[in-house]
């Protein structure tokens, strides 16, 4: 086996649960013939025994179809397979798409991998992004060069014929400013729109809210599998309103298979809490941190970045070696041939509670 280094391992994997919907409802009944109502006894109790008799059928056969169809399902859907995806890049920080299986190794909680289940190459994949704009009183100076950067976003690397994004504000409260769309000029709009309402929200900044929110109410309801996903989110990283958690919104964005990559303002002051919690919010979704007061060059570098690495991915899936319904977390560890300079990957995943 050609010689491997570990490389910077940012995995966990994909959702792991499933949403079950649907319900079986029981037939109803009801008379309104009354030319029925007037027959012989005898005819109208052969006809309530009939009718019941085909209720009565009707309901186990609805009974019987939920039964199959919870079955099927459950012979469908295995909560024990990981499901992950990574980027791969050489030292000049270009895409490479030609690693085989039998060059990595894979190591979920120390241990490798009962079985490899799948392996692919996924080129040119379509986008699916979430602007989240800061726009807390914190964020101030900073909304026209942040605004700058979506807009650069949406109108010169968003491909309007694959792609979809939305966009989102966020201060205590978060609100979508335009929903999923692939048009420029309604994301620019949405971007805007942001300005005339954001100085009369309540004080605070709920950062893991919106992310929250911005996964299981966006991100959560696509084929997340299709796509590669990823929220560009514009914050100095200082939370004090949340309700949500850090963990619960690194969860639901490892569930939905999204990434997150920050633009931040320099830190003004050594103690600030902001670039401690955007590093976790990135490295723990397979994103990064920028710098959002870097020269446009570097931005739109950055930004080329992004592209690189949601485009060009590989999608493994596996079943653990040691799997338990605890709601652990599993660190992954991902070993990458000598030419693989980089990886851009979750750092592992929370298994699923009983």
């Amino acid at each position: 086996m050609p010689a491997q280094k570990l490389v910077r391992t940012t995995i966990p994997a994909g959702s792991l649960s499933a949403r079950r919907r649907g319900f079986a409802g029981r037939p109803q009944l009801y008379f309104g013939n009354s030319d029925a109502m007037r027959a012989p006894r005898f005819i109208c109790a052969l006809l309530l025994l009939t009718l019941l008799t085909r209720a009565c059928g009707a309901d186990a056969q609805t009974h019987a179809g939920a039964a199959e169809s919870t079955a099927r399902y459950r012979l469908g859907v295995s909560v024990d397979e990981v499901s992950l995806t990574f980027h791969a890049a050489d030292a000049q920080g270009l895409p490479i798409n030609d690693i085989k299986l039998d060059e990595l190794s894979l190591l979920d909680k120390g241990l490798p991998p009962k079985r490899i289940l799948a392996f692919e190459s996924l080129l040119d994949f379509p986008i699916r992004a979430g602007i989240l704009l800061d726009t807390s009183e914190s964020m101030e100076p900073y909304l026209a060069r942040n605004r700058g950067i979506s807009i650069a976003y949406a109108q010169q690397l968003l491909r309007q014929q694959t792609d979809q994004a939305f966009v989102m504000d966020f201060s205590f409260l978060a609100e979508i400013t335009q929903p999923w769309t692939g048009s420029a000029n309604a994301l620019t709009a949405g971007i805007h729109k942001f300005a005339a309402h954001g100085e009369s929200r309540i004080g605070g900044t709920a950062i893991f809210n919106a992310v929250y929110q911005a996964c299981l109410n966006q991100f959560d309801k696509i084929d997340h599998a299709a796509s590669g996903n990823f929220i560009l989110l514009f914050s100095d990283g200082e939370d004090n309103a949340s309700h949500a958690y850090l963990q619960q919104a690194v969860s639901i964005c490892q569930r939905a298979n999204t990434a997150i990559y920050a633009f931040r303002p320099e830190a003004k002051y050594s103690f600030s809490s902001g670039p401690k919690t955007l590093a976790e919010l990135t490295s723990e979704t397979g994103g990064r941190v920028f710098f959002s007061d870097d020269a446009d060059a570097t931005i739109f570098d950055d930004l080329r970045i992004i592209e690189a690495d949601m485009r060009n991915q590989y999608l493994l899936v596996y079943k653990p070696a040691e799997f338990r319904h605890d709601s652990s977390f599993h660190r992954i560890e991902l070993r990458a041939p000598a030419r693989v300079d980089s990886i851009t990957i979750r750092s592992g995943y929370y298994a699923p509670a009983h």
